[in-house]
Parts: structure tokens; C-alpha cells; sequence
């Protein structure tokens, strides 16, 4: 899970530096119950003790149901760790050192199964079923027409509300569903009017909500051909000028860092949060707000054709590399984030791991009420809205897009030319890829 986009690329490990002990490799076995313990051994590497290290944990307890001498071997490695260590693997020609699968970053999948192609298993002619995930989120680890990757957690974006305060202003959740921006910022003066609280924060020089913006209209920083189309970007455009305006009219406040953000919408500062669903975990933390929460969709930008309320912000995927057992790897995850809502509805209440899995939505678990969101079945809600996202072309450079896109913001927030703020991005980003 992603729970923070920014993130600077490291500087790649020395081979000699990289411990890559334990790593599986071999011919794919037979996964039948003949087969040895060592056989059924497969080695993943991905992070978050208390959401994918757990997930893992939760999948090899379903698929022991029917292969008892299934195990995993489980290695604790921080995303930038796991970044480095695939690109030295990959530069040095040592892929026999790789595990059997690896999470990747949604948003760094097209960067390297573009970059290192050698690293990644075809899963396009498995069984897997990839209809039952939303297209979007496929698309991020499909490269030319092959499929690289099983999509696992969520980004799909939600606006969680305190309906509490709404309340206060005289409004409902209902006021704020399937509205345009235009129409957020006028609701939101009146909030802020009469109960003292913006509606939202962000980050200042970062470019969440306004890449999320894009999304939702089916644009992006870049074309299929990965070429930057930051200027002349008629959509980015018109998400930096809506930026600019929540931030003018004090409907949005800017802080200056993550926990600052965290802060503002759990100690009582703003009145809600937009945010991948991963967020979810956050708000949940204030205990004491329980009840007083509802999510629905985004807003949609105003006077834009393909514009939608729905995007997202973040997720992941799971990678068989080219280096695992082949067969047992990818049975085991068909069987599990494939294909078993059981798995699903197990993770769910302890993580608040959300599927892609499009079938999860209609288990009892997903479509069960939540109390801390006033009895909303929110689990189902965002499952629906994340089938509705719009594709976004991620490309090799997404991330020194987003680094340019998020300069651009500070200076025209500041009160700089947009047009000549994003010409300027566009430049950055064109200069880099050289």
C-alpha cells in the first residue's frame, strides 16, 4: 500500500552492498501434494508489516487449505529498498538472485517493466481473469499489450466527510455527491462561513489532488507514447486554475507535511479528507469521530468533456519475476487475490486492505454497515467507484512529471502565469528525459 506518493528515488545499491540471501529460483513444479516442502517454497519481498506483509501472511493460510506444504518465505523490504535492489539485479545482470514475487508500485510499474523488462513474468496467458479488476488499474502493469501484474490494494480516490459538521452548515453528504468543483467551492465558503472549518488540506509543492483531478477527466501527464503533455494541457490547465481557486477562496488550507495532513482532519482542523481509499485507515484512527463520517465520490472538473467523480491515487501490484517458480507462483496468487473473496473479506476488517477485486464487492463482509462511517456500507462504495476510473498514462518519467507538475503549483498558487508555470514543467521533464 502507498501511503505516501512522493517519494524520491534512491540512489542504486552497489551489488556488493545488497544482502539477496534466501532468494527462490529454480524450474516451476508440479502443485500437487507430491511434491516436496522445499518444492512449494516460494520467497516474496514487500513491505508494511500491518498491510501487505499481512495480506501475504492471510493468502498462504487459503491456499494451505489445499496444498498443506505451501509455504512462504516472507522478506521485510521497504519500497525504496525493494526499487534499489531490482535495478542492481537488473543492471548487473543477476536476476537469478530476484525472489519468486515482488510488490511493485502502481505508478512505477510502467518505469520499470518498460526500463527492465528482463525482471517480469508474462501472466497474459494464465488463468488469471484480469475482467474482474478495473481496467485502469490493469493498465498500469500492462506494457504492450502483455499482462505483468496482479492488481492488490485500492487507490481509488473517495471524499470522506464530517457529516457532523455538513450538518452545522445545513448541508448533507447528499449536497456533495456528483457535484463540480465550481459547485464544492461555493458549498465550501458557506462551511467555512458558518462553522469556522475549510473544507480541505493537501500539501503544499505536492500535486495529489490535482494529478487525481486529471484522472478523473481521463487525462494525463503524458501520451501512450510516453512523451510529457504537461503544456498545452487543457485539463492539467483547468485542475491548476481549480487548484489555485480552493486555495484563494480558504476553502482549502496548504500544510507542509504528512503528518500535518494527517492531522488536520483528525484533530478537528478541516472537515474532510480527498484521498485514495487507503486514507481510510487514518481517519479511523480518531476513535472519538466514529459515526460522524460518510464517504462518496469527487468532485468533477467543471466544463470538461470526458469529466467524471471518479479517480485515483496510489495501489499496487503483485510481480511473478522472471526468476520464480513460475507455475506454483502464479497459481498461488490466481487462487488467492485472483479469485477468493474469502481472502478478501479476511483482510479486509484487520487492514483495511480494499480490493481491486471487482466480485469482493458483493461479498457480506464488503456490503457490511460501518459504524465509524454512520452505518454506510463504504467497503462496497468504493469497490463500485473504482470500476468507473479512468486510465492514466503513467509512462517512464511519471514521477519526474509529478515532481515538475508539483513546481509548477507552488508558482502559480503564488500567483505566476499558469500557461508559462507548466511550459516551464514541460521543459524540466523534456530536459530530464534526455
Amino acid at each position: 500500500m502507498m501511503r505516501k506518493l512522493h517519494k524520491s528515488m534512491v540512489a542504486l545499491f552497489a551489488a556488493a552492498s545488497l544482502a539477496l540471501s534466501a532468494c527462490a529460483g529454480g524450474t516451476a513444479p508440479s502443485t500437487d501434494s507430491a511434491t516436496t516442502p522445499e518444492d512449494m517454497t516460494l520467497t516474496v519481498w514487500t513491505w508494511d508489516p500491518a498491510f501487505n506483509i499481512y495480506a501475504m501472511q492471510e493468502a498462504e493460510k487459503v491456499y494451505q487449505e489445499k496444498h498443506p506444504n505451501f509455504k512462504l518465505n516472507i522478506v521485510d523490504t521497504p519500497w525504496d529498498d525493494l526499487q534499489a535492489k531490482l535495478i542492481t539485479l537488473a543492471q548487473s545482470g543477476q536476476t537469478d538472485q530476484l525472489p519468486d514475487i515482488f510488490l511493485m508500485q502502481n505508478y512505477a510499474f510502467q518505469k520499470n517493466a518498460i526500463n527492465y523488462p528482463e525482471l517480469f513474468s508474462d501472466l497474459t496467458d494464465s488463468k488469471i481473469n484480469f475482467a474482474d479488476f478495473p481496467k485502469s488499474v490493469v493498465d498500469y502493469s500492462t506494457v504492450d499489450g502483455k499482462n505483468l501484474g496482479l492488481p492488490f490494494d485500492s487507490g481509488t480516490a473517495i471524499l470522506a466527510l464530517r457529516t457532523d459538521v455538513l450538518k452545522e452548515a445545513g448541508f448533507t453528504v447528499e449536497d456533495f455527491t456528483n457535484i463540480t468543483w465550481k459547485e464544492f467551492i461555493a458549498k465550501g465558503k458557506v462551511v467555512k462561513e458558518k462553522t469556522g472549518r475549510p473544507m480541505l488540506s493537501s500539501l503544499a509543492g505536492q500535486s495529489d489532488l490535482t494529478k487525481m483531478m486529471i484522472q478523473s477527466a481521463g487525462a494525463s501527464l503524458f501520451n501512450e507514447k510516453g512523451e510529457p503533455t504537461i503544456a498545452d494541457n487543457e485539463v492539467l490547465l483547468k485542475a491548476a486554475l481549480t487548484y489555485k481557486e480552493l486555495v484563494d477562496s480558504g476553502v482549502l488550507i496548504e500544510v507542509n507535511s504528512w503528518d500535518e495532513f494527517i492531522s488536520s482532519f483528525v484533530n478537528d482542523q478541516v472537515t474532510g479528507v480527498l484521498q485514495g481509499a487507503w486514507i481510510s485507515g487514518s481517519i479511523q484512527t480518531a476513535e472519538n469521530q466514529s459515526g460522524k463520517w460518510a464517504v462518496t465520490s469527487i468532485p468533477a472538473l467543471d466544463d470538461v468533456k470526458d469529466a467524471t467523480h471518479y479517480s485515483a491515487n496510489g495501489g499496487s501490484s503483485w510481480v511473478v519475476s522472471s526468476n520464480a517458480k513460475k507455475e506454483l507462483a502464479t497459481d498461488f496468487l490466481k487462487s488467492t487475490f485472483g479469485e477468493s473473496t474469502k481472502f478478501y473479506d479476511t483482510i479486509l476488517p484487520k487492514s483495511g486492505a480494499i480490493a481491486n477485486y471487482i466480485p469482493a464487492g458483493s461479498s457480506p463482509v464488503y456490503n457490511e454497515p460501518q459504524e465509524f462511517y454512520g452505518g454506510q456500507a463504504i467497503y462496497a462504495d468504493i469497490v463500485k467507484y473504482g470500476q468507473n476510473v479512468p486510465s492514466d498514462n503513467t509512462g517512464v518519467y511519471y514521477y519526474e512529471g509529478l515532481s515538475a507538475v508539483s513546481a509548477a503549483l507552488t508558482k502559480i498558487v503564488k500567483g505566476a502565469d499558469p500557461k508559462e508555470a507548466l511550459k516551464e514543467a514541460q521543459q524540466t521533464v523534456e530536459f530530464e528525459m534526455k
